[in-house]
């Protein structure tokens, strides 16, 4: 179920919120329970008892941590992590992993392993990471183990962040998954961040994702140089406003439920150095590998050289989290390798530079790290940025445009605004609203719009449901 479809606006979150604001307080959490497990099963019904397996392993495992110490308590996280991590590795990697060990067998000459299909649990990165997140902090002694197995499974499907993030943090929110009262002003500010998201989502990102996917899906050699920069141009603001819509509006379900989830996104776009680029983006999943990976293995207090090794095994990490293949794993290095070129001296001379161009700088270096990225492959990679910076005389851009006639002055309007929204203009003036009957009016006819929209459109997932 996707939160821009026509069965969640009209029918799923309408019933749902009727049901939890008709329920008495302490039945509240069972109603979202059963909310987020029907949410989930709707389009996993097989996958929903992967992630029930993991909670009740998960919890059992933290009240064990909590009554242990010593070896034995280490022990019991190695447990609990290996666990997470087996079903990750299973149902995320296996199939990578065997079909490079086949490109192995191959070049000596042996028999192949056959490899099998399995289907990806939508969401299997997130709640594995949040499900981690949780237990090392249990062994950390910063929260204690949740003694309800219901409240725990609460906690890990809650809907509105289940399938794409953010990744809450148990502590973040275990106050108010035990302690919360229904907040009138919680309920409009959650509705507005809600609306903002879905509008955001369906005439933002699906909007530009049409100019990307005519260009990418065309056969690269069709494709002019201008289009390639337009398609790489396209697809860098599609996954920026779908993905940061996705979070706008699990914020706002959770406001609204009286969570309070932490911001996943700060204009990113608008950084001046790789650096405040990640300070930035995804912030949710950056400080989840700061805090559980990075710092771990030793940060930056054990000189420059490991410095860089552990940045690189953190990025590397981090690209492989986004999908089982290679360009994804390059894209991670990409990234690395811009921070530590920044922590060398680049970030010096980018603080003397006018800030416009430290900021042209950060939007080039996403760009290019976006096509990686959307390629198909690191081939098709290669290929594309070929084209964008060497050019394809083959290919006319008349011939390219006749050929797939997606370009029109609306698309090119969308692809404009979408660079407007990416800087913090309104964020102050945003921040200053209050409620009143002008900005009632404001929210409802731009959900009516945006409404409409997801209604006659066509289906289009978030980009991160595949991750």
């Amino acid at each position: 179920m996707v939160f821009s479809s026509t069965i969640f606006l009209s029918m799923f979150l309408p019933l749902v919120l009727a049901l939890y604001f008709l329920a008495q307080e302490r039945l509240r959490n069972y109603v979202l329970l059963g909310a987020s497990l029907l949410f989930y099963a709707w389009g996993e019904p097989k996958a929903v008892w992967i992630m029930i397996a993991l909670i009740i392993l998960s919890w059992f495992v933290a009240r064990k941590m909590d009554k242990t110490c010593g070896k034995a308590r280490k022990l019991w996280l190695a447990a609990g992590v290996c666990g997470n991590l087996s079903a990750l590795f299973f149902y995320k990697y296996w199939m990578f992993f065997l079909q490079n060990f086949n490109l192995l067998l191959s070049d000596l000459h042996r028999s192949l392993l056959d490899v099998p299909q399995i289907a990806l649990p939508i969401g299997i990165s997130f709640y594995v990471f949040q499900i981690m997140s949780y237990l090392i902090d249990v062994y950390r002694k910063e929260v204690k183990a949740q003694p309800n197995l219901f409240l725990l499974a609460t906690y890990v499907s809650l809907f509105p962040q289940l399938v794409a993030g953010p990744i809450v943090r148990y502590q973040t929110i275990a106050e108010d998954l035990e302690n919360r009262k229904t907040q009138p002003d919680n309920i409009f500010i959650g509705m507005r961040r809600f609306v903002i998201g879905l509008a955001k989502k369906v005439l933002v990102a699906d909007q530009v994702a049409f100019i990307a996917d005519k260009v990418f899906d065309a056969p690269v050699a069709s494709v002019p140089c201008a289009f390639a920069w337009l398609g790489a141009l396209a697809y860098t603001l599609q996954i920026y406003f779908d993905f940061s819509a996705y979070s706008d509006m699990a914020i706002g379900l959770g406001r609204i439920f009286n969570f309070r989830f932490l911001e996943n996104f700060n204009y990113p776009y608008s950084a001046h150095s790789v650096q405040e680029f990640w300070r930035r983006w995804h912030i949710s999943l950056s400080t989840w590998f700061r805090d559980y990976l990075y710092i771990p293995l030793g940060g930056s207090r054990k000189g420059k050289w490991r410095t860089y090794l552990n940045c690189y095994i953190v990025f590397g990490l981090c690209g492989l989290w986004h999908g089982a293949s290679w360009n994804f794993v390059v894209w991670g290095l990409y990234h690395g390798t811009g921070l530590m070129v920044e922590r060398i001296g680049l970030s010096k001379l980018l603080e003397r530079l006018p800030s416009a161009l430290s900021n042209l700088y950060v939007w080039l270096f996403a760009v290019i790290g976006w096509v990686m990225f959307r390629a198909t492959d690191l081939t098709h990679a290669g290929q594309f940025l070929k084209i964008m910076f060497l050019g394809n005389p083959s290919a006319p851009l008349n011939t390219f445009y006749t050929a797939t006639e997606f370009l029109t002055y609306s698309n090119l309007l969308i692809v404009l605004l979408g660079i407007v929204l990416s800087y913090p203009i309104f964020n102050g003036r945003y921040k200053r609203f209050k409620f009143s009957p002008a900005e009632t009016a404001l929210v409802f006819a731009l959900f009516a719009v945006a409404y409409v929209f997801a209604m006659t459109s066509t289906f289009s997932p978030f980009i991160y449901f595949r991750f």
